[in-house]
């Protein structure tokens, strides 16, 4: 997998809060209507502070949507992904990224 660091191409919705050997934590924002720009995350662990409706589009055209409740806790193997907040509610959540 080729990887694309979301802090570097999409800044507007990720922003780094803290970083070590082991992990990196993110804060992802993600105002409705808005998409984020195509990235990968290594295996992460992702908390959603305020949830919604997103529809999550995956290289070679597939997506699926999903309805994100708050507070919901999801994990990821590594993966490239890019982010659509199709609901009427801005999504807030915390990444944790897991260093290789």
């Amino acid at each position: 997998m080729t990887y694309i660091d979301p802090v570097q191409v999409s800044s507007k919705n990720y922003k780094t809060v803290l970083e070590n050997a082991q992990v990196r934590v993110l804060e992802m924002n993600l105002s409705a209507g808005e998409t984020d720009v195509t990235h990968s995350h290594p295996s992460e662990i992702a908390y959603f502070v305020s949830g919604g409706k997103v529809k999550i589009h995956l290289p070679g055209g597939d997506a699926m949507e999903a309805d994100i409740p708050d507070g919901h806790v999801m994990w990821h193997e590594e993966w490239t992904h890019q982010v659509e907040n199709v609901g009427t509610s801005d999504i807030k959540a915390i990444v944790v990224e897991l260093k290789q």
